[in-house]
């Protein structure tokens, strides 16, 4: 039997050890791929949302508060003062607020001033837009269908009733599952009148959009931040950091409760081997080849709770969100896949050396008289 085939083969000698140990380095495993995911779809999602449409950049507070994007709201004095700005066109503040309905735990609800909407992507393919500081709404065709509304039924949320008098697709899911009003209307729900999100600008044409951007960033920069992308919000990344950091403590977990497992199984393989390493070791196997196959074997188990555990993951994912009726689309990127792999083979390599050394420091001649 050639090295390799003892390396596959090997580990699986004791099935239920190998499996209690695949158990539990596949759920840390399968944790880290659904937490990437959702993570990486939040990420995608907050883009979308903020792009909505053909706003050029967006203006959102400095400080990290409890609103939308993880910034404070901002005084919608502020729609005016950059709707003036030079170089500017129109701006349109607007305050996103995440709430809930009878059949849908959350989901977003965008107040906006009816005439905003030029800049949004948003096309009411039933009805019409709703009145300007009225209880009129307009939902997304996914809120829609989730809910089983149309257009002339009435919608209640935080316990207001609205009617539903148009329906709306962009082509995104975050979008689509979400809901528009007027703005006053979302203020009002979220105690915070007076305030805004953050404020939706176009450009005129000719004019340079970095330039306008970076214009009055020199000039307001100390009160708002302006932003063209999602990943350019300080403030986001502290919300984005604390994800990847919870992630990354559940990766940590993986490797010690993983490690644990593998060395026990490697131990005890090591220890119900004894005579086996001590017939080897005596035919001429070098210590480095020995220390070789049991971590190669611990290496194996490890990568077959990394598959497994993928699996797993992803397979959560698919299920649970939907079933929550969350319209959050997942995203499985590369770096998800090569971080949990990674983390498998850290838990292999670190949970065999210790039985390894053990199996390279039995003498020969006393494994051999091993019983």
């Amino acid at each position: 039997m050639s090295f390799i085939s003892l390396i596959l083969k090997n580990p699986f000698r004791k099935r239920s050890s190998a499996i209690l140990a695949i158990i539990g380095i596949g759920i840390g495993i399968a944790t880290i791929v659904a937490l990437g995911a959702i993570t990486d779809g939040m990420v995608s999602s907050l883009e979308d949302t903020i792009h909505a449409g053909g706003s050029d950049f967006t203006i959102v507070g400095k400080d990290t508060g409890d609103s939308a994007y993880g910034t404070s709201t901002i005084d919608e004095d502020w729609v005016e003062k950059i709707g003036n700005y030079s170089g500017v066109e129109s701006a349109y503040g607007i305050y996103v607020g995440m709430f809930s309905t009878k059949n849908k735990p959350m989901f977003t609800l965008i107040g906006i001033d009816p005439e905003g909407l030029s800049l949004s992507e948003a096309k009411v393919t039933e009805g019409r837009l709703f009145k300007d500081d009225s209880k009129e709404i307009i939902l997304g065709k996914l809120l829609a269908d989730d809910e089983e509304k149309g257009v002339g039924d009435y919608m209640t949320i935080n316990g207001e009733d609205f009617k539903i008098v148009g329906l709306y697709e962009t082509g995104d899911v975050q979008s689509d599952g979400g809901a528009m009003t007027s703005l006053k209307s979302v203020q009002d729900m979220a105690n915070d009148e007076g305030n805004i999100s953050n404020v939706y600008v176009k450009v005129e044409k000719g004019q340079d959009i970095e330039t306008v951007k970076n214009n009055i960033n020199k000039t307001y920069g100390d009160d708002i931040s302006v932003v063209g992308s999602i990943m350019e919000m300080e403030n986001m990344k502290t919300i984005l950091d604390m994800l990847n950091g919870a992630s990354w403590a559940i990766s940590l977990l993986a490797i010690v409760v993983g490690g644990l497992g593998i060395i026990n199984t490697m131990l005890m393989s090591v220890f119900e081997r004894t005579r086996e390493i001590g017939v080897l070791k005596a035919v001429g196997w070098s210590n480095k080849r020995v220390l070789g196959m049991i971590v190669g074997e611990s290496i194996v188990i490890t990568l077959v709770a990394g598959i497994i555990g993928t699996i797993l993951g992803v397979l959560a994912v698919e299920v649970l969100l939907p079933m929550v009726g969350s319209a959050l689309t997942p995203v499985y990127s590369i770096d998800t896949f090569v971080q949990a792999f990674g983390i498998a083979i850290i838990v292999g390599v670190v949970g065999g050396i210790y039985p390894a050394i053990k199996a390279v420091s039995l003498a020969p001649t006393e494994a051999l008289r091993y019983e």
